[in-house]
């Protein structure tokens, strides 16, 4: 068994988690006795600043110009093998730290390692703990290798897995290899995960639920009931799945000249107590509300969602991804971000032609949009849950060019210099552009 255990640091970050290695890449390998325990860790800092642009008005949810903020986090993911084919994981973590305006600004949000709420102080949360069962099903031996959240186990191509307990819906959904992990690749939010697809969370990224994937050939298919939050953007679950979220996943993975690729679509249906942009701002007109409120217009109802995801490796150094999203925009965004379509395309490239393998540099660029609800919604003073600047006179996409370089001087951390450029950020062509400038330093055992 090999079990590395990381020297944590004292104070640590903030964001929407990184959605962990769930499960390795599965490699068809000799038979090995299966793991039965495991201690790894990791530490995370990202210091994140942006420059003067444009910003003639400005409201609680506007990205301000000049600042320069700093999240810390660092983690333990212990897991014990109970029974054949079972792990149990659990994630104390530590958080300390905020995202640029108290991560509020831009509804592709520049770190994805800042959380909704942030704090000057280290504090603890727990933020997994999951048992997962692993159910062979025949077909070709098969070897899960070890890492985060996952034990080496040997089983067979076509499995069963089923997954219970406290979770990000990111660890078993719309997974990238090439940009799903702010702790080691891009660090915007709508390059992380498909920016319009509204999974719950809490505001720390995790919520309570159930997830099953059925691996058959080069076919996975993965369904998950999940918990929304109390109310939209909030830090208490529900906890009885009276307000939920349904969860739809369909993978194909095949090669290209040699090379593996995957395809992935999801689908999302949200029920809770959601409200409808244009239902809230008629109220708002008959109540002479001066500052138009969500809450009041709220009622049960559903709000639907696809997104599409694809990566390929097209050399052993280069691999390319791409992402697409549509919500329903009539209905408020409850538990991500105020996004309800999006377009996202990028690359990854290792160093092997410069002489560091090891190394990554890596570009992509996405494009989000709002529906004409939404628009009307923001230009009436409303808020969002990242985005509001008071008004809307002049709407726009939001459009995002995000490059980092991963220097890798040893096997277990990295130096990460990111940059960003977002126009129009929150949807306001009168605001930015904003270049954003990141240092992120991570380490993993």
């Amino acid at each position: 068994m090999a079990v590395a255990l990381g020297a944590l640091l004292a104070q640590a970050p903030v964001r929407a988690d990184a959605p962990p290695a769930t499960q390795a890449p599965d490699q068809t390998a000799d038979q090995t006795a299966d793991q039965i325990f495991a201690i790894h860790g990791q530490y995370t800092l990202v210091v994140q600043g942006v420059g003067g642009f444009a910003s003639p008005y400005s409201a609680d949810n506007s990205l301000a110009p000049h600042q320069v903020k700093a999240t810390n986090d660092a983690t333990l993911y212990l897991g014990v093998r109970p029974w054949r084919g079972a792990e149990v994981w659990v994630n104390p973590e530590i958080d300390q730290g905020f995202g640029l305006s108290n991560t509020l600004g831009a509804g592709g949000f520049p770190s994805a390692e800042a959380y909704k709420v942030g704090q000057f102080s280290p504090y603890f949360k727990l933020q997994r703990a999951f048992l997962r069962q692993t159910i062979a099903l025949g077909g070709d031996a098969l070897a899960v290798a070890a890492g985060q959240n996952q034990l080496r186990l040997a089983t067979t191509a076509n499995r069963l897995v089923i997954t219970a307990g406290k979770m990000g819906v990111g660890d078993v959904f719309d997974t990238n290899r090439y940009a799903h992990d702010p702790r080691g690749d891009f660090l915007n939010w709508s390059l992380v995960d498909t920016g319009s697809f509204d999974y719950a969370a809490n505001a720390w990224g995790y919520t309570y639920g159930v997830a099953a994937e059925w691996y058959q050939g080069p076919w996975t298919l993965r369904a998950g009931l999940y918990n929304l939050s109390q109310v939209p953007n909030g830090v208490a679950l529900e906890s009885n799945f009276s307000q939920n979220a349904l969860i739809a996943e369909v993978e194909r993975r095949f090669t290209l000249a040699g090379h593996p690729g995957a395809v992935r679509v999801t689908g999302f249906r949200n029920r809770g107590r959601f409200a409808r942009f244009d239902d809230a701002l008629a109220l708002a007109a008959a109540s002479g509300q001066a500052v138009p409120d969500l809450a009041p217009a709220r009622r049960v109802q559903d709000r639907l969602g696809v997104a599409f995801n694809a990566e390929q490796e097209v050399t052993g150094s280069l691999g390319l991804f791409l992402r697409g999203g549509w919500s329903d925009g009539r209905i408020e965004t409850y538990d991500f971000t105020d996004i309800d379509r999006t377009l996202a395309f990028g690359g990854s490239l290792a160093g092997k032609g410069w002489g560091r393998p090891q190394d990554t540099f890596a570009v992509a660029g996405v494009v989000n949009g709002i529906s004409a609800a939404h628009q009307r919604w923001l230009a009436a003073g409303g808020l969002g849950v990242l985005v509001g600047d008071g008004a809307l006179p002049h709407p726009g996409t939001e459009q995002i060019v995000e490059a980092y370089y991963a220097f890798r001087p040893v096997g277990w951390g990295s130096l990460t210099f990111d940059y960003q450029h977002i126009a129009n950020p929150g949807y306001n062509r009168d605001r930015g552009p904003a270049n954003i400038f990141a240092l992120r330093v991570h380490a993993g055992f």
